[in-house]
């Protein structure tokens, strides 16, 4: 067993702002492809884009299931940026904050592989990390799917109460739970659900609550 915890980190509005530019970019582009290879109208295409997305947690899901769309090819059409270094916002102080957390780092995206590691390498943390699982990795299972972070667990070797999910989105912060995970929720939300365990308002309070959940039993 593991003496440290292990950190499960998300990427996009995790450890980097994706809001302004990344998501509306991605939005655009997968209602483009729907629009090209389902013959359909600007509005027809963006529905079926976020009904996908709602039904199954990604968009990928549903075209693989209804229309048997090559996974690799939407993947690598959806997530191209001409100019990938001024939409990712890079905050100072990032690296630093991620240093002082102990333990084993993981990313774990529902994005694809060539994406995450851009993103990572952009952000200058791409070396802190002891490996990075995206869509791929899972068969192209996204989170909050159990399935997903049952292949993270088993090929991490990880013990689920020594791991902690650090994530913005509550649908995936409860199937960690489910599985046993400790939870950390990245938001601005009031909320606090009782399968949370911290809430920060960014990543870079992470390390102030990092000490006690260590501690937890």
């Amino acid at each position: 067993m593991r003496r440290h915890l292990t950190w499960i980190f998300d990427l996009d509005n995790t450890l980097h702002d994706a809001t302004p530019h990344i998501f509306p970019h991605i939005n655009r582009s997968m209602t483009a492809y729907l629009r090209e290879h389902l013959a359909l109208d600007e509005g027809e295409a963006s529905a079926l884009r976020v009904h996908y997305w709602k039904t199954y947690g990604a968009t990928l899901v549903g075209l693989m299931r209804h229309h048997g769309t090559d996974p690799h090819h939407f993947l690598w059409h959806t997530h191209q940026f001409p100019d990938l270094e001024r939409a990712v916002a890079v905050e100072r102080g990032l690296r630093h904050a991620l240093r002082r957390i102990h333990g084993t780092r993981i990313v774990f995206s529902n994005s694809p592989i060539h994406y995450a590691d851009a993103v990572l390498r952009l952000l200058r943390i791409e070396d802190l990390f002891d490996a990075v699982y995206c869509i791929e990795h899972t068969g192209f299972r996204p989170k909050p799917s159990l399935a997903a972070f049952r292949v993270l667990l088993e090929r991490e070797r990880l013990v689920p109460e020594r791991s902690v999910l650090v994530e913005d989105t509550l649908g995936n912060l409860r199937a960690a739970r489910r599985l046993g995970l400790k939870t950390v929720w990245v938001t601005r939300d009031l909320r606090s659900p009782g399968f949370v365990d911290a809430k920060i308002a960014t990543v870079f309070a992470l390390p102030r609550v990092a000490s006690r959940m260590g501690n937890q039993r």
